[in-house]
């Protein structure tokens, strides 16, 4: 099942810069897994929409834990919702 995390970021920007390299080789392993459906920041530095693919919403914190941002101090706090794609398009997706 797919968990979608709204999660806010630090706003020191020098934190997470320094942290960028290690938070998104983590998620390349999640994707390699298969359990990480979409991620990406938001536009205006709040922070992320990560989506997860897990047994439970525990399961889905537990990868919110497990990430180097977590471990830095970069997740503040953050929203876990069970999440069910009903449509998408194809033609808005940008290059992976």
């Amino acid at each position: 099942m797919k968990y979608a995390a709204v999660i806010e970021y630090s706003q020191d920007q020098v934190l997470v810069n320094a942290h960028r390299p290690a938070h998104r080789a983590y998620l390349t392993s999640l994707v390699e897994k298969d359990q990480l459906f979409a991620s990406g920041p938001f536009e205006d530095g709040y922070g992320a929409l990560i989506i997860y693919e897990a047994e439970s919403a525990e399961g889905a914190e537990e990868l919110i834990r497990a990430d180097p941002f977590h471990a830095a101090g970069v997740f503040l706090r953050w929203t876990v919702r069970p999440w069910k794609m009903v449509f998408s398009n194809p033609r808005l997706m940008p290059p992976a």
